[in-house]
């Protein structure tokens, strides 16, 4: 029983994992950065994606791949969603909620301490 547990846990965090990653090369090739921002954080007055509820996520997107809107500036959304497939949303939204900012590991070392006047 435990072995079995084990494994549909495996899968499910592979899954989970592979989703968020083929979410996150589709919000690239669509072009979904250049308004939203590429770490999600929304720009201008385009909306903050990042960690927000999976239900509202996949509803606004079914709504747009369907040509709906609220209004005028959610129109444009259109024509980036109406080619989407239901996978495509769920790996999205995958991104989306579950966005976790990658960290730069080359970053510059601060804690250097130099020693004396500089050798005046």
């Amino acid at each position: 029983m435990r072995f079995l547990l084990l494994i549909l846990l495996t899968f499910t965090l592979s899954y989970a994992s592979s989703s968020y990653e083929l979410g996150k090369k589709l919000y690239m090739e669509k072009g979904c950065f250049s308004c939203h921002g590429s770490k999600l954080e929304g720009m201008h007055k385009y909306p903050r994606l990042a960690n927000r509820a999976k239900g509202f996520l996949t509803y606004k997107l079914k709504r747009f791949r369907n040509k709906k809107s609220d209004n005028q500036q959610q129109e444009m959304m259109i024509a980036f969603a109406v080619s989407l497939s239901d996978k495509d949303i769920e790996n999205l939204v995958a991104y989306m909620t579950d966005y976790v900012e990658d960290e730069n590991t080359e970053r510059y070392d601060d804690s250097f301490q130099t020693q004396g006047d500089g050798g005046s």
